[in-house]
């Protein structure tokens, strides 16, 4: 049963007992129907341009961030080790004076971030660019929460999102959210043309509705405690 339920744990799903998400919730789904479902194609023409857009370069960032992605036995799956072979390769480029790998344990007994570690290092990571690893979040919004903190000094140092394509758009809405100054770098060299892809970026678009119409709907009403839930 607790291997059944283990997802629920992870992305939005665990949040579903909050009141001001549920509320945001609703008014997406309102909107969606009054837009006769355009809503969602909006927001996926928004993931789509950022995913074809991204650079696999960045021009400014100080710090590389590596989103995680859930395990597989106890591994790095396919669209983490891409993730991961970016970072590498910005690393040996000498791009990266600092990387933080982002991801708890999502269940698995070892955390994302320290799975990917165990794979750079095995790559023959540079061993001259400092390797971070946060390890106790669930979720993009936490990853970059608690990066926020691993960083923290007076000013936060510009960082790159290093992701699959599909997941830029979120991730970059977040980071600015949050106020980083964000740039994202796309895992893959190009991008793939694969139908599992295009149900990851169906997903993510309706993840990004949901975040950005519950912001907008939470400033519109003045519901700081609801638009305090993204800070």
């Amino acid at each position: 049963m607790s291997d059944s339920i283990a997802p629920l744990r992870r992305g939005p799903w665990r949040y579903l007992c909050d009141a001001d998400v549920l509320h945001s919730l609703l008014v997406t789904l309102a909107v969606l129907v009054l837009t006769g479902g355009l809503a969602w194609v909006v927001y996926l023409l928004g993931v789509w341009r950022a995913a074809v857009r991204s650079a696999v370069q960045p021009q400014r960032a100080e710090v590389v961030l590596v989103f995680g992605r859930k395990l597989r036995g106890e591994h790095p799956e396919r669209d983490y080790r891409q993730r991961l072979r970016r970072g590498l390769q910005l690393a040996r480029d000498g791009v990266a004076r600092r990387m933080l790998l982002l991801g708890g344990s999502g269940g698995s007994r070892t955390s994302e971030a320290q799975a990917g570690a165990d794979w750079l290092q095995a790559q023959g990571f540079p061993q001259d660019v400092p390797l971070i690893l946060e390890q106790a979040s669930n979720d993009s919004l936490e990853n970059l929460r608690h990066a926020r903190e691993l960083l923290r000094t007076d000013t936060l140092p510009p960082v790159a999102l290093v992701t699959s394509r599909y997941h830029l758009a979120r991730c970059l809405l977040l980071a600015q959210r949050l106020g980083f100054d964000a740039e994202t770098v796309a895992a893959e060299p190009h991008m793939p043309r694969q139908l599992r892809y295009l149900g990851r970026m169906l997903l993510e678009s309706g993840y990004l509705m949901w975040i950005d119409i519950g912001l907008r709907w939470a400033h519109l009403i003045g519901h700081e405690r609801m638009a305090g839930r993204i800070r």
